[in-house]
């Protein structure tokens, strides 16, 4: 099988394709402290003992532990963490769940009340899930003593309380009106320390064609659909009662920028990318089989105001390194580039139709130092690679003053099963959230099952 490796794309025009060796993930769950780790805390040796005890069902690098802190949450999305260390899930019922739920307010949250690594208290509020009928949503964050979710068509804060995990207070409403329809209907965001609120507004087909998925379509032009879907959205966290227009639009051009964090280091905001499908299904003539298998990658790029990453009409084809034009609007199979030239560039760019549904930066105490300031990415998996999926994983990249500065590692794996599956629905598990909480454990969601798991390291 080809090995995909992240590329150094800071200046990726002039500069040579590199290389670099995919690390995969080395052991399953379980691994233990050594001898001398465990005299000289016992306590804390004690604790991880509990929070790894049992078979997790995923790999993780040798010296990490994973354990399952929930499960059966429903159809679990994004998650975040309070200062405290209690978990907050956002839920949702969709097409892509066939209207189902677990029962109950769509968000949850979890407490480990005695510190052992599983959630005791599992509390859910909001909205109540109604069979049959869509709801609740993917985005979440805790952001000054409140937090706040995608519900529906809306965002809003709930302001956090002394004592019990999930708030007694009523939602406020932050921003109305989100677009809902189409392929991509969620709205995850991030909350930089300013109160800035980034959010996804996904756009509604694959590649603004007239017909959208058709054979040999032709692309609109211009799109209409990026006055308000395919880009990122700013607004202000603090404020109420903001409506969803055209005229909040932070940057265009991205198909579906699921995955929002802001760079702890310098206050950049990074997002990775769901790139388009389909290119030989469409296009036979333009494209084989395996030229869509690896086309196009979805990128790691940082996201500043205005800036334009050429979606629709241009992708990022990660062997030549460069945009190339879209067969629905002029492209020949890769050779064609255009205006393409003048589009923005990815940082980095990973195997094609992973899905990128997470990013978070860690800044926690407890891993190596090779984990400080870097960035891990959760991969849902794909849908249309053939004949077998990909993707399915938590990877990590490493950043350096404040860039992606080498190869990423296959951090945590093996979500879907031994080996992914030929069809996603067989999937056992598909990674979708990721945060960092303040002990520095990492927390992964999962939206087929609902299960939550936790990574901490244990040593050598």
């Amino acid at each position: 099988m080809k090995h995909w490796s992240l590329l150094k794309l800071s200046k990726p025009i002039r500069l040579p394709l590199v290389v670099l060796i995919v690390v995969s993930a080395g052991s399953l769950t379980g691994c233990g402290p050594s001898k001398s780790e465990t005299a000289a805390a016992p306590e804390a040796a004690a604790t991880a003992k509990k929070t790894c005890e049992g078979d997790a069902g995923i790999a993780v690098p040798a010296g990490f532990c994973a354990s399952i802190f929930a499960d059966n949450l429903g159809h679990a999305r994004h998650l975040a963490v309070a200062p405290n260390g209690d978990v907050y899930v956002n839920t949702w019922s969709s097409m892509y769940t066939m209207m189902k739920n677990a029962p109950g307010g769509y968000i949850v949250a979890l407490r480990d009340a005695d510190h052992d690594g599983r959630a005791e208290i599992v509390e859910r509020f909001g909205t109540i899930h109604q069979d049959g009928k869509p709801g609740g949503g993917t985005g979440i964050a805790v952001h000054d003593g409140a937090v706040y979710a995608e519900v529906d068509n809306k965002i809003v804060s709930y302001a956090l309380g002394a004592d019990s995990a999930a708030p007694k207070s009523q939602p406020q409403t932050i921003v109305t009106g989100l677009p809902q329809g189409g392929d991509h209907p969620m709205h995850p965001f991030t909350i930089a320390p300013d109160g800035s609120l980034y959010m996804d507004s996904g756009s509604p087909s694959n590649s603004c064609q007239v017909k959208n998925r058709a054979f040999e379509s032709p692309g609109r032009k211009p799109c209409p659909e990026l006055q308000t879907r395919a880009g990122i959205w700013r607004y202000d966290a603090k404020k109420t009662g903001q409506a969803f227009s055209p005229r909040e639009r932070y940057a265009t051009g991205l198909r579906n920028p699921e995955a929002l964090a802001v760079q702890p280091r310098d206050g950049s905001l990074y997002a990775v990318v769901h790139g388009r499908d389909q290119l030989s299904e469409n296009w036979p003539k333009l494209y084989t089989v395996e030229q869509q298998n690896e086309l196009p990658a979805e990128i790691l790029a940082r996201i500043t105001e205005g800036a334009d990453f050429g979606w629709p009409s241009c992708y990022f084809d990660a062997m030549q390194t460069k945009q190339v034009l879209a067969p629905e609007y002029g492209g020949d199979g890769g050779k064609a580039v255009g205006d393409c030239a003048l589009k923005g560039k990815p940082d980095a760019a990973f195997p094609a139709h992973w899905a990128p549904d997470a990013l978070a930066f860690y800044t926690g105490p407890a891993f190596p130092a090779k984990y400080q300031g870097g960035a891990f990415v959760a991969f849902h998996g794909s849908w249309n690679r053939n004949p077998k999926q990909a993707g399915y994983l938590v990877a990590f990249v490493p950043f350096a003053d404040g860039k992606p500065s080498g190869a990423y590692e296959e951090f945590a794996s093996k979500f879907a099963g031994p080996e992914p599956p030929s069809d996603p629905a067989k999937a056992a598990y598909r990674p979708m959230g990721l945060a960092v909480s303040p002990d520095g454990a990492i927390y992964v969601s999962d939206d087929v099952n609902g299960r939550v798991w936790r990574i901490s390291y244990l040593g050598n």
